[in-house]
């Protein structure tokens, strides 16, 4: 059984850090890209990062245009996990964020993923 858990959601200032973190069991995450997705209250689920599968242009990444610079993310092989280092923090990322898993290379697209976690909450207070 696959699962996907986040965690590292919280509430924080505006200019503050968090870092979240997605754990996966179930599924070797080096091949799979793993995306995070957020959901503000009233919007869209739209992508925030994707890092593709180790094998999937050497595990490139994609940033949204309103995170890039502040946010990173990474593979934590060991962990099995992908973390998104998230700094510089703004009220308008205060979102749930979803971190989700399909095989090969990673898309915006969020119906092309095949797995999803529950969600975490991140609060940014101005």
């Amino acid at each position: 059984q696959v699962q996907l858990v986040e965690s590292g959601g919280g509430l924080v200032q505006a200019g503050g850090s968090l870092r979240l973190s997605c754990a996966a069991s179930g599924l070797t995450l080096d091949y799979w890209a793993v995306a995070w997705f957020r959901q503000a209250p009233g919007k869209e689920r739209e992508v925030v990062s994707y890092i593709n599968s180790a094998t999937t242009n050497n595990g490139g990444i994609y940033y949204a245009d309103s995170v890039k610079g502040r946010f990173t993310i990474s593979r934590d092989n060991a962990m099995n996990a992908v973390s998104l280092q998230m700094s510089s923090l703004k009220a308008e990322d205060t979102a749930v964020y979803y971190c989700a898993a399909k095989y090969g290379g990673g898309s915006v697209i969020r119906a092309e993923y095949d797995y999803w976690g529950q969600g975490t909450q991140v609060i940014v207070s101005s």
